[in-house]
């Protein structure tokens, strides 16, 4: 069968989209779609090892000691009952910052602590995976919003640009490319029964 190439709107910015002469369309793909899966993946890495540092203590931000050794899975492990937020929201926050009295004042809070580990999870393994890729972009972008009025207003090296912008920038090409469609599941999951009925799941 015979193939003729026609551009068409679509939910993503589509390179060239296959129709087929009776009608039926194939697949969009995105210029550069790996380079997108591959970015995809790394965010979701920089979301899911801290959560499992934190958690286990694996000596990087957590369970690291004076004196070089690492106290795995030591009592400043979450699953032992200590903060994962609670050194941050301490020490961590810009003291020049204009949100810094309501972030200081969110330390030790339990709800605090479960809302960012549970928020790291999921959107490091819907990166990593490209399942809710959309969701977990934007929920990415949230927490670097969170992040960059906690820590970075304003950088100390560049007048308004730091990381935590860079990255939002990123997740925001994720979310609109659909980037989870390659190197990941995404195609699967959008075509599961759940997300046909609610598409915001994509």
């Amino acid at each position: 069968m015979s193939t003729v190439l026609s551009k068409k709107p679509f939910a993503y910015p589509i390179e060239e989209e296959k129709v087929e002469q009776n009608g039926s369309a194939g697949r969009p793909e995105v210029k550069a779609g790996k380079i997108w899966g591959i970015l995809r993946i790394a965010l979701g890495w920089t979301f899911l090892w801290p959560f499992l540092d934190k958690t286990f203590a694996l000596g990087f931000t957590t369970g690291r000691l004076e004196s070089g050794g690492i106290d795995f899975f030591g009592p400043a492990a979450w699953i032992n009952g200590a903060s994962p937020t609670e050194g941050f929201l301490q020490f961590g926050v810009h003291t020049k910052g204009f949100l810094a009295d309501f972030y200081t004042g969110l330390a030790g809070s339990a709800w605090v602590d479960w809302a960012f580990m549970l928020s790291l999870l999921a959107i490091g393994l819907g990166l990593v995976f490209g399942i809710g890729t959309r969701l977990a972009a934007i929920a990415g972008i949230a927490w670097m919003v969170v992040l960059y009025t906690a820590s970075a207003v304003w950088p100390e090296h560049n007048p308004f640009l730091d990381d935590h912008v860079i990255y939002a920038i990123v997740l925001g090409g994720i979310a609109y490319v659909g980037a989870g469609r390659y190197l990941g599941f995404g195609r699967w999951w959008e075509n599961t029964a759940l997300v046909r009925k609610l598409p915001v799941l994509k």
